[in-house]
């Protein structure tokens, strides 16, 4: 099917709306909405959150807003309308009752609840319906909704900062800073935009980290991880303030779960055979939960089970330029390879300059 350049042009206006639920829409997806009339934008509309107005209609309540009418007049949609009654009624009945003469959709909704029932509710009721127009940019800003809608599981991204000799701490655990401040504040972006952020408890002890969003506005905090098999969290760990933290366990503990559930910690255990988390099945509960993208911030140990365990979707690297030696603890416990061929193959899907560090983003081949 081809498009305009008007077409591309309204459909980038959509994506660039869609993108200010970044930190805000989940769980449900990011969206944006033009509607255009004549070749005149009329109404604008995006997704703030879940219980607020979808995008559609945010853009006809402008239309109707400015005094005019949607009647005639196109609607680009960076995902298809849904079709179901959830929190708010089907965005595709708004549009058809808006008699909107055609729908522009970036993407299908990978949501079985619509799965091109939306399309074809429209198309039904006498409606143009076009799909597919910029549907790569569309599954990007979306990508861990879709994950979540066709595996059951968020996408997780593997944050590590660096050294440029592939090194994430010194060997005594010191790792603050190896990277600068822009870097940091980079970093907290993706925490920001992340419904949860992950680690292991040997992070834990070693950095007491907060998991928080600091350095950049957000109007949430992401729920924080914390994959703990025997439940050796410290009742006083900075990572329990303000609750909304959720501790894997493979092993039960009455006396030390009591303390940090008083703490207004959640405690589940998923064990495996070996007596530690179920990795897999972590994630599996985090998207029951509704948890699109994770961010992990881990150590050496827990990045290389992630790894193995095939749960890391991207990784997302700051190298600094500075060494620090071969003592040092590196990116990933994996056993060692005698021959290249078992070697993981990736690729650069982003390479920037942040501060005086770089920002590589890499998925796997």
């Amino acid at each position: 099917m081809s498009f305009s350049a008007a077409d591309h042009a309204f459909m980038a206006r959509a994506l660039q709306l869609a993108q200010r639920g970044l930190y805000s829409a989940t769980p449900n997806p990011r969206v944006g909405c033009v509607i255009v009339s004549n070749g005149v934008v009329i109404g604008e509309g995006w997704h703030e959150k879940a219980g607020l107005p979808h995008a559609e209609v945010g853009a006809l309540q402008a239309t109707v807003g400015a005094g005019g009418t949607a009647r005639g007049a196109t609607a680009y949609v960076t995902l298809e309308p849904c079709s179901h009654f959830g929190r708010t009624p089907p965005c595709a009945d708004a549009l058809i009752d808006a008699g909107l003469a055609r729908v522009v959709v970036a993407m299908q909704d990978p949501n079985p609840m619509v799965a091109g029932q939306g399309m074809a509710k429209l198309a039904a009721a006498g409606i143009d319906v076009a799909s597919g127009l910029l549907a790569a940019e569309a599954k990007e800003l979306n990508i861990g909704f879709v994950s979540r809608m066709t595996s059951g599981r968020p996408w997780l991204r593997l944050k590590m900062a660096v050294s440029l000799d592939g090194k994430t701490a010194l060997n005594n655990g010191v790792s603050q800073w190896i990277t600068g401040a822009e870097a940091r504040r980079d970093a907290h972006a993706w925490r920001a935009r992340s419904c949860a952020v992950l680690t292991g408890i040997g992070t834990v002890r070693d950095d007491n980290p907060r998991l928080t969003v600091r350095d950049v506005q957000t109007m949430r905090q992401p729920l924080k991880v914390v994959i703990d098999s025997r439940l050796e969290t410290p009742p006083d760990a900075a990572v329990l303030e303000g609750g909304n933290v959720l501790i894997a366990a493979a092993q039960d503990d009455a006396s030390r779960a009591a303390a940090l559930r008083a703490r207004g910690a959640e405690i589940v255990l998923l064990p495996n055979p070996q007596g530690k988390v179920e990795l897999a099945g972590l994630l599996q509960e985090l998207g029951r939960r509704g948890i699109n993208e994770v961010l992990a911030e881990a150590g050496t140990r827990l990045n290389g089970s992630l790894l193995r365990e095939s749960c890391v979707d991207e990784l997302l690297i700051y190298q600094a330029p500075i060494l620090v030696g071969d003592a040092a603890r590196g990116m990933f416990g994996l056993p060692e390879l005698t021959d290249l061929a078992g070697a993981r193959h990736l690729n650069i899907i982003e390479r920037r300059v942040v501060g005086a560090d770089f920002r590589i983003r890499a998925r796997f081949a």
